[in-house]
């Protein structure tokens, strides 16, 4: 008897899993919630290693990190933009909007800012 090459995990949802009613099937349910998780934490740890290379570059490329880092803050920005526990509901819009968008608008939209700052509340 020898050893496998290689180890292979179930990386999808479970098939028999109904989003109509949940409750159905326990063991479905329970595995459901379990893909969501582990997607979860996968997305927070490629977001943990772009952390790490951003301050890698930081300090390695002194004043010209707005240059040279450029990419990898846009790409951690991607990355951490609605990964957080309980931002699923909310409409992708809203994650993560901050307030380097403002710079866009022009001093007459001020509709356009009390409706940001409703949403925010």
């Amino acid at each position: 008897m020898g050893r496998k090459n290689g180890v292979q995990f179930d990386e999808g949802a479970p098939d028999d899993f109904d989003q109509n009613n949940p409750y159905k099937d326990p063991v479905a349910f329970l595995e459901m919630r379990e893909h969501l998780v582990r997607e979860k934490w996968i997305d927070i740890e490629k977001a943990k290693i772009l952390r790490e290379k951003l301050r890698w570059c930081y300090r390695i490329e002194g004043v010209n990190h707005l240059q040279k880092c450029r990419h990898l803050v846009q790409q951690y920005l991607d990355a951490t933009r609605g990964i957080g526990w309980g931002k699923d509901l909310r409409p992708p819009f809203m994650h993560g909007l901050g307030l380097r968008w403002l710079k866009l608008l022009s001093p007459n939209d001020s509709a356009i800012l009390d409706l940001y700052f409703q949403l925010k509340v």
